[in-house]
């Protein structure tokens, strides 16, 4: 019971969280169901792309030297040689004095050398006015200047977006190898906590953590298992403890972790695994347990809404992230000036709900941890440093965005 209520810091809970946590096995999974996972290993460019030289703009492919002096009021004419029919493989030729009709992704022609927008021309039977010059390339992207073969398209580690699964498709790969999905399991405590189809009597609450922490879960690319609600009962716990962490990669127990001597998190975590540590110096959130049953990471979170949002976004997505391969958890974040001061208790990091108003403004969010209002209103956290007094007014602050 040494470890219990032996704060340590945030930087040191993290620390932890990516020591214990076990990475997921590859898998390979189709090309169109790969958004949101996480690349395993490299992924290259099977062929040159573009493979030729093309136009990214519908208009006509010139020599550059010809427009030199063109103008609206002065146009160059140049006769029309021909037009580019899109998907043909047929490449052809021009030179000085002349112009070809090419479309957006056409393929350029030998002897021209830019690609005059259509905007800025005017076709008049076979010959066309062009009525600005362009500069050697202009409107031209050249074979292989998005990607040659072989090269590394994306690295692994990488979390794969909509417009990535698009680049993936152009360079051929049509499954790709990435990180397997966690199954997470989920436990409320408490005999106050009833389900969310309940309406509360006096004393008692919805069962809110067990649907925020699943959200969170599902958002980082995990599964989540929900274990239903124990009252405050060791022996319930630990029975349900052994079969989560036999059945996941990862518990999540939301409640029954401070030192109430009806809180039995810690107790159940101690009797069927080992604790390494019970308090982070972070508000709210000071009295997580951070342990493992086996191989799998346990992690008590307080029951407090509010605090369980903060300890999923400030410690617990370390976690995810070597679990699923991701490259960095670094969360979102943006600059932006104080509304008013923060006064905060020094000696623990302290995290302060931010709502970004109209200005851009950061308008702080004061209000007890099990609040829940605050959380809706908020668009991320700010970090008040260990030791630190306090924010003032007008400083620059970066927002960690939720």
């Amino acid at each position: 019971m040494s470890v219990f209520f032996n704060l340590i810091s945030v930087d040191d809970a993290i620390g932890l969280m990516k020591k214990i946590a076990p990475p997921m096995e590859s898998e390979v999974v189709p090309l169109m169901d790969a958004c949101d996972r996480v690349l395993s290993g490299d992924v290259v460019s099977d062929i040159d792309i573009p493979g030729f030289d093309r136009s990214w703009k519908d208009g006509y492919a010139v020599v550059a030297s010809d427009s030199v002096s063109a103008t609206d009021a002065q146009p160059t004419m140049l006769t029309i040689k021909g037009r580019i029919q899109m998907g043909s493989g047929e490449r052809l030729s021009m030179k000085s004095g002349e112009a070809i009709y090419i479309p957006t992704g056409g393929q350029m022609p030998l002897g021209a050398d830019a690609v005059i927008m259509i905007e800025h021309s005017e076709e008049v039977r076979d010959r066309v006015l062009i009525k600005r010059p362009a500069s050697v390339g202009e409107n031209v992207i050249l074979k292989n200047e998005d990607f040659s073969r072989g090269k590394v398209v994306f690295r692994g580690g990488r979390r794969l977006s909509p417009q990535d699964i698009g680049v993936l498709a152009a360079v051929g790969a049509t499954s790709v190898c990435v990180r397997g999905k966690p199954r997470v399991g989920i436990i409320s405590t408490g005999i106050e906590i009833v389900s969310v189809d309940t309406v509360p009597a006096i004393g008692q609450v919805r069962n809110v953590n067990t649907y925020l922490c699943g959200a969170y879960v599902q958002k980082h690319g995990g599964i989540a298992v929900d274990y239903g609600i124990v009252r405050d009962d060791v022996e319930a716990m630990k029975n349900l403890l052994c079969e989560a962490a036999s059945e996941c990669d990862l518990v999540l127990i939301s409640g029954g972790s401070s030192k109430d001597k009806n809180d039995v998190t810690a107790v159940a975590m101690e009797d069927v695994g080992e604790i390494f540590a019970h308090g982070i110096a972070l508000a709210p959130g000071k009295p997580t347990v951070i342990g493992r049953i086996g191989t799998t990471p346990v992690i008590g979170i307080p029951g407090h809404p509010a605090a369980v949002v903060m300890v999923l976004n400030v410690v617990i997505r370390h976690l995810f992230a070597v679990m699923v391969g991701h490259s960095s958890a670094l969360a979102q974040s943006r600059k932006a000036v104080l509304f008013e001061n923060i006064p905060s208790e020094k000696g623990r990091e302290e995290y302060v709900r931010i709502h970004l108003n109209k200005d851009g403004m950061a308008v702080p969010l004061f209000g007890k941890s099990g609040l829940l209002n605050t959380i809706a209103e908020s668009d991320g956290v700010i970090k008040i440093p260990a030791g630190c007094e306090g924010l003032e007014e007008g400083e620059i602050v970066e927002v960690m965005l939720w």
